[in-house]
């Protein structure tokens, strides 16, 4: 008689000593399916089994599979005008007048888990960054310049106005709309300290009240809502992380001594990875594991996180380093941190954990997160894995440039299989894990939006004559990358030569730059930009972002750009060297390389110690595009040695085929007149 599917696996479970019943199995297997990857990949298994036959495996996976099945079907059918009205009926029965919806997690991280598309569910819309705001009568959705158009394909204009979330922000339109008396709900975990004290005042400012809700309204109606995710908690092995939980641990309490706090929340979970040297995968293209710890002024440790997606090995690994402690324990953590003044992250603190600590009679001293600087001055060893990481993924890019050469002329290639292509290269090296953001392949008009994201609506083919930019990066054990480079399919105009020699002239000042300790990023942005300037041009973005390793592809403090910033460049930070170009409906262009802030020699004569980078990437740049008439002399120098180091560090690797290309692609450039 053929035994059911909950009672083969029952029995399965109990030959393999699992002290996990079948539902508690089908509830980790729907977190896993909540996680980045969850669907695709195979090494959450141990989390159940470590040892697991090929019978108990081949269960699992199809009961994954099934899982999956299911989900698909629940996914409601996008009726926007019918979410809206369930909402506004939500709230009603609730005794407010409105809710704000941010596309935001309870960590502000910039890859959320499928749980938190709140904004994306009720609205239709998918950019990374937005927020809506749902009154009884009116209603708005809030993007900034990168969606604009996103926007209005995604979003009903006769559901939702459209509204710019810098030019008109979100407090703006509750100043016109919101009315005396009125209540408006927010969630006080998606909202930072700063927000929702900026979302008080505008209440205040019309006499209206600003509500905290206990429970989202979202997650009250959304039926299919996906599971917490349970991403595979793992090691990130000394050989990578180059310091010691132990040493980390020590020198952010000795940061806690020398500003005046007993203990410090970590709600950034790119922290917590580096403080206990872990890694997870909850998270699309970050590799994260969510939750919550607390440091305190003797170096210890508590960790609120699902025991259920730790890793055999990694609660080995977190013995001695930090006490684990179950996720909703936090608010009693919380509660017993009276009369301690505690450190919130201002970047990522959920307003929850002020009012928690408030409560308590705990002082919340809301500033930088002490790890966020120690992070970014990567050690000996991660630098060292950063360049192992770039060395390989150069390669990858020197075969990819190769096969675009020889098949996108004939305009049969379009950006989709131009980026898959990209990374199929990539997945072959044993170290790569993912991607670490979405690629942007850009060509033509579409290269012009500078966040572009591919979609099958906006998929076109290369063409010859048009501009071709792609960015892309990965995430590999040992490091993490980000490269843009630009190129043309057939022949380049003189436009397009001029605007990416001006871009390649920005490039080359930042890479070359010598600046006294204490500089900040803002400082330098405008050696990037000068030679636009002097054209009449500029480009709307930063010109350089932090990075992490093995972490997230955007990393504060540091960065490089025209807004304010007070955080110094220090050795060991890693930074994008990103200047660009883009012409609306036409072209984008931007060359972009990974640097790393180190210590130089002083000149001659110098009074203070001195900085530069180091560049991280090796990779051609489209020398077609490139005018040499504009270029100084030193500046022809700096691409030809660069293009020299390029051709020493893979031509022995290569065959002679890839070897002959990257021949050419690396031939010195001169003057005419030399």
């Amino acid at each position: 008689m053929a035994i059911s599917g909950d009672a083969q696996l029952a029995k399965l479970l109990e030959a393999a000593n699992v002290d996990k019943d079948v539902s508690a199995v089908i509830d980790l297997i729907d977190g896993v399916l909540a996680a980045a990857q969850g669907s695709t990949r195979e090494d959450w298994i141990d989390l159940i089994c470590q040892s697991p036959d090929d019978a108990l495996r081949a269960e699992l996976l199809a009961l994954r599979d099934e899982r999956k099945t299911l989900f698909k079907m629940a996914k409601d059918d996008f009726d926007a005008a019918h979410r809206l009205d369930a909402l506004r009926t939500y709230l009603a029965a609730k005794g407010v007048d409105g809710f704000i919806v941010p596309r935001a997690d309870e960590h502000q991280g910039e890859n959320v888990p499928a749980r938190a598309e709140r904004l994306a569910w009720l609205t239709g819309f998918t950019g990374s960054a937005g927020a809506a705001v749902v009154l009884r009568n009116k209603a708005a959705v809030f993007v900034d310049g990168r969606y604009t158009i996103q926007v209005r394909q995604q979003v009903d204009r006769d559901l939702f106005e459209y509204r710019h979330l810098v030019e008109e922000p979100v407090v703006g339109w509750l100043h016109d709309h919101l009315k005396s008396g009125e209540k408006l709900a927010y969630d006080p975990w998606l909202h930072t300290v700063q927000q929702a004290t900026h979302l008080r005042s505008a209440c205040e400012a019309v006499g209206a009240e600003l509500i905290a809700i206990d429970t989202n309204p979202i997650d009250a109606i959304w039926h299919a809502q996906p599971h917490l995710p349970l991403g595979p908690v793992r090691p990130h092995p000394m050989e990578y992380a180059g310091k010691s939980s132990f040493e980390k641990r020590t020198q952010i309490a000795e940061i806690l001594s020398r500003i005046s706090c007993d203990s410090a929340i970590l709600s950034a979970p790119d922290s917590i990875a580096w403080l206990l040297n872990i890694r997870g995968a909850d998270v699309p293209q970050t590799p994260l594991a969510l939750g919550y710890a607390i440091i305190n002024g003797d170096a210890s440790v508590e960790l609120f996180m699902d025991e259920r997606k730790i890793a055999p090995e990694t609660l080995k690994w977190l013995s001695g380093e930090a006490t684990l402690r179950a996720p909703g324990e936090l608010g009693d953590a919380l509660k017993a941190m009276g009369n301690q003044a505690v450190r919130l992250d201002e970047a990522t603190a959920a307003d929850w954990l002020r009012m928690k600590l408030s409560d308590a009679g705990a002082t919340a001293r809301v500033g930088r997160d002490p790890v966020a600087i120690p992070k970014a001055c990567k050690n000996d060893v991660e630098l060292e894995g950063s360049r192992k990481a770039h060395k390989r993924d150069g390669e990858k890019i020197i075969r990819y440039f190769k096969w675009l050469d020889e098949t996108a002329a004939n305009g049969d290639i379009d950006e989709r299989a131009a980026a898959d292509m990209l990374l199929s290269m990539r997945a072959e090296d044993p170290l790569f894990r993912d991607s670490s953001f979405e690629t942007i392949p850009g060509s033509g008009p579409n290269g012009a939006l500078c966040h572009y994201r591919n979609t099958p609506e906006t998929n076109r083919n290369l063409t010859p004559g048009e501009i071709f930019l792609i960015d892309s990066g990965a995430q590999y054990l040992d490091g993490t990358t980000d490269i843009t480079r630009t190129t043309v399919i057939g022949n380049p105009t003189q436009e397009h030569r001029d605007r990416f020699t001006r871009v390649l002239k920005g490039h080359i000042a930042l890479a070359r730059a010598i600046f006294p300790v204490g500089t900040t990023g803002q400082q330098l942005d405008t050696l990037a930009r000068m030679p636009l300037w002097e054209a009449g041009l500029d480009f709307d973005h930063g010109t350089g972002h932090g990075v992490g390793s093995y972490l997230g592809v955007h990393e504060g403090p540091q960065r490089i750009s025209k807004a304010p910033n007070t955080v110094a460049l220090k050795p060991g930070m890693i930074l994008s060297n990103e200047p660009g170009f883009y012409k609306e409906g036409e072209y984008g262009i931007r060359i972009e390389n990974l640097i790393a802030v180190t210590e130089i020699d002083a000149p001659i004569g110098a009074d203070r110690k001195m900085l530069g980078f180091e560049t991280l990437t090796f990779s051609p740049i489209d020398r077609k595009l490139i005018d040499p008439e504009l270029m100084t002399r030193d500046e022809l120098q700096w691409l030809n040695d660069y293009h020299a180091q390029v051709y020493a560090m893979y031509a022995d690797d290569l065959d002679d085929d890839h070897r002959e290309w990257l021949q050419n692609a690396t031939a010195p450039i001169k003057k005419k007149s030399d």
